[in-house]
């Protein structure tokens, strides 16, 4: 696809200003590092605070009084019982328990507000109305709000200078919050396994937020690179490569995300897409199953390569892999065989025609510094 063809975020002259090295990702020109360069990008937010440009993805908000019970119709997710400010983590789930997409979805108290992936933000609009859209109102803000994710351990001190009240936020809360005069949705929360927020901003207001951000001494400019070896190292899932149609929740291991009321002996079971193929392998296991994964040697072990046992019989292929600059060692996520997942059990990857030791490995790789309060 041709630069000019790519669709461009609100922040994309500030990224060129910046001197941001710029790719194509999910139909978008985005940065995907800056001057500083990837290691350090991923450093700098383990230790004090980076902003990222997320408006790529999509932003929906649902109204009307049966809009919890509409969208529990479709994630298998306790949407009726989220408390107002709260927000949480949700599938898509196809006929099969395939997953379609992941999703937040918040309770602002008078609506839902969801942000969907970038790659699927047209087809999940389209699902919601196929399915839901005779429930509730569905309104698309795809070209109305930025998103920026501002995410780090100094996050909290940055924007509470802006706003004090969002040092009071715990995780996965969500409020309504006046930034420079403006409106914005701010939810306690991120993809780095840092504590952080995420700011839903009207496009009109995005840079001046951006550059106001930027202008404290903590924050740096943080680019797609860094913002995937974060999620790496904090064991977080990427749709279309560590889950997809092709796996469901059981699979991917976010059992944890399928909520106690939606499981098979829960207050409203089922009643979801894949239900009955979900319960059947909670009962009954699954052939395979995502796990992390820590090569031996100082090898990356890339999305794609082949997992095989001692015997050299292929038992699984990795999913997600590179280095981890906060453990300074290459770190991979796969989906291998169920039998072969125990913890520490030896495995190998095939790169480059050469097997790469690797143990099996709990996620997260770094613990995950999310504030609870």
């Amino acid at each position: 696809m041709s630069t000019e063809t790519l669709a461009k975020t609100p922040l994309h002259a500030l990224h060129l200003e910046l001197g941001a090295r710029m790719v194509p990702f999910a139909g978008y020109d985005m940065p995907v590092q800056y001057p500083l360069g990837v290691l350090k990008e991923h450093l700098h937010t383990r230790e004090q605070a980076g902003l990222f440009d997320v408006s790529h993805m999509g932003q929906i908000i649902l109204r009307g009084e049966n809009a919890a019970r509409a969208l529990e119709t479709l994630v298998p997710v306790d949407i009726v019982d989220l408390p107002a400010g709260m927000q949480r983590y949700a599938m898509f789930t196809d006929e099969n328990g395939g997953i379609l997409d992941d999703l937040m979805v918040a309770n602002t108290g008078e609506f839902l507000f969801l942000v969907v992936n970038a790659a699927c933000k047209e087809q999940d609009l389209a699902h919601l109305q196929k399915h839901i859209g005779n429930q509730c109102q569905i309104e698309s803000l795809f070209e109305s709000r930025a998103l920026l994710a501002l995410q780090g351990p100094k996050a909290v001190d940055v924007l509470s200078r802006l706003a004090p009240e969002v040092a009071k936020m715990t995780f996965m809360q969500f409020a309504r919050v006046t930034l420079q005069g403006v409106d914005c949705f701010v939810s306690r929360s991120g993809y780095t396994g840092e504590d952080g927020y995420e700011i839903s901003v009207p496009v009109e207001q995005a840079e001046r937020l951006a550059r106001t951000l930027l202008a404290e001494p903590e924050v740096q400019p943080i680019g797609l690179g860094a913002r995937d070896s974060l999620r790496l190292e904090a064991g977080l899932c990427l749709y279309g490569h560590d889950m997809s149609t092709a796996t469901t929740p059981i699979e991917a291991s976010l059992t944890w995300a399928i909520s106690k009321a939606r499981r098979a002996d829960g207050a409203r079971a089922g009643g979801f897409p894949g239900a009955e193929r979900i319960f059947a392998q909670q009962h009954d296991g699954v052939a395979s199953k995502r796990v992390g994964l820590l090569p031996q040697e100082r090898v990356p072990v890339r999305e794609g390569a082949e997992i095989v046992d001692a015997d050299g019989n292929v038992i699984g292929q990795v999913c997600s892999g590179g280095f981890g600059p906060t453990l300074g060692a290459p770190v991979a996520m796969g989906y291998v065989q169920a039998a072969k997942t125990a913890l520490d059990s030896d495995v190998w990857a095939l790169v480059r025609g050469k097997r790469v030791p690797m143990k099996v490995a709990k996620t997260p790789f770094v613990p995950q510094r999310y504030y609870r309060g």
